[in-house]
């Protein structure tokens, strides 16, 4: 008689054994934080070290933005500086011999102080200002597209490794139902082979299925701790965080007709907008840069106070204040075309920009319909699986019964089980897909949800 027949452990005690020893309990797994999809997509949103940098590029963007504004407004400048001359300043008057004779004449001091302040107002630039401006702005906007695309990336992750956990838990469940059966069936045929009714090899094979069940367990556990691990590490969680969370997956979602879908995702999706706004700024940039066609034109104001002491009281030679106002204009009109081919590059970038977004509209449609089919198959697949579900109960009931009258083998009752774990885990799969997918078309047409729970 086999050694393993000599020792005869209870379905149910075996399996909650091998749980024990794949997942032992411990105080921090009976405290595990129990999430919901809108915790975690919120929590995901507040920790994530990638969208606070995105966040930071707009907080960048728009300081640019602000600063290119400055360019309209007038600008103040001063100036302090003391000046030591060798000897004093003077004029030599040659005279008119012999009636006048040569003299020299001092006409200044040799310490010298000088306060200055200016006020420059551009009054025209060839539209340079202007295009500056236009291009941060839209630099502002961009980073704020980019940002909310980054947002909904997230969303996106954070939903797929929602429903992947529960998708594991189910395998989970199904590997250990399916594992207490494989054992159910083993000591139904120990018992028949300690009694003479079947030979050998049918425990033989039961014992080999059973601890098929036990490799299949502990692969589903693995499973499961992946994809908490992910899970975590999208919430910035330390990675082997206790965790649970809500099993809401019943019915799958409803999804729209694929034209809605795809009109929805050109309109939406900030991928689009930000593409659409870096072909507007590339023309913004050939604007600035045809401004160097043109004279830039300012208004200036000057008002001095002079001295030969730090006092600026004046000097003998020199009053103290005087003030100037006048309008300046400078024009580089020759540089050997290099405003020709500084425009031309900017010709070129916007060109290339343009065709950027024409192939980002094409990824975006591409997305949407690879999305909604997969969705659609999901969808498709659940009832199938369902009802493979009904079958595979009743063929193993059935073949459980006639192994029980010993009418049936044992491999019949095994081909069974195996069937019907199969189902189960079909269904599984499916109706997490289903979700999954849903998950993905809705951020390929730009939805913005950030964590309606679903029925």
């Amino acid at each position: 008689m086999n050694g393993l027949a000599k020792y005869r452990i209870p379905a149910a005690l075996g399996v909650a054994l091998l749980g024990g020893l794949l997942f032992p309990p411990s105080g921090a797994a009976q405290q595990a934080e129990r999430l919901t999809l809108r915790q975690s997509i919120d929590l995901a949103l507040k920790q994530s070290v990638v969208l606070h940098a995105a966040r930071e590029g707009v907080q960048g963007a728009e300081a640019q933005r602000k600063e290119a504004l400055t360019g309209f407004l007038p600008k103040l400048s001063t100036s302090y500086s003391y000046t030591r001359l060798n000897k004093e300043p003077y004029f030599n008057f040659p005279g008119v011999p012999p009636l006048i004779p040569a003299s020299t004449m001092i006409t200044g001091t040799r310490d010298n102080y000088n306060w200055q302040i200016e006020a420059r107002q551009p009054l025209f630039a060839g539209g340079a200002i202007v295009a500056n401006y236009e291009t941060n702005r839209l630099g502002a906007e961009i980073a704020r597209h980019e940002e909310a695309a980054v947002a909904q990336e997230l969303v996106r992750e954070v939903k797929i490794a929602y429903f992947t956990i529960i998708k594991a838990e189910r395998m989970l469940a199904v590997a250990r139902q399916s594992l207490e059966q494989r054992q159910a069936h083993r000591d139904r045929a120990r018992g028949f082979y300690e009694t003479g009714l079947t030979p050998r090899n049918d425990l033989l094979h039961a014992e080999v299925e059973s601890a098929k069940g036990e490799q299949s367990l502990l692969r589903a556990g693995n499973a499961l701790e992946m994809a908490k691990a992910r899970f975590n590490t999208l919430l910035r969680r330390d990675i082997g965080a206790p965790l649970e969370i809500e099993d809401t997956l019943s019915e799958p979602p409803a999804s729209g007709p694929l034209e809605s879908c795809i009109a929805a995702a050109l309109e939406r999706r900030p991928e689009l907008r930000a593409a659409a706004l870096r072909a507007e700024q590339s023309r913004s940039l050939v604007k600035l840069s045809a401004s160097d066609y043109y004279p830039s034109v300012s208004a200036v104001g000057n008002y001095g106070r002079y001295g030969d002491t730090a006092a600026l009281s004046g000097t003998s030679y020199k009053d103290r204040e005087n003030w100037q106002a006048l309008v300046v204009a400078n024009w580089n009109f020759w540089e050997w075309g290099k405003t020709k081919n500084r425009v031309d590059a900017g010709r070129s970038k916007e060109n290339q920009a343009e065709d950027l977004l024409a192939h980002a509209r094409d990824q975006v449609v591409l997305e949407v319909k690879n999305a909604y089919l997969l969705l659609q198959e999901a969808e498709k697949q659940l009832p199938v699986a369902k009802k493979a579900i009904a079958q595979a109960e009743e063929n193993f009931r059935i073949n459980s019964e006639r192994y029980q009258e010993q009418v049936e083998t044992s491999l019949a009752v095994i081909d069974a089980q195996t069937l019907l774990a199969g189902a189960k885990a079909d269904y599984a799969t499916a109706l997490a897909e289903a979700f999954i997918q849903m998950a993905r078309l809705e951020k390929a047409m730009g939805e913005t949800d950030k964590g309606e729970e679903r029925p």
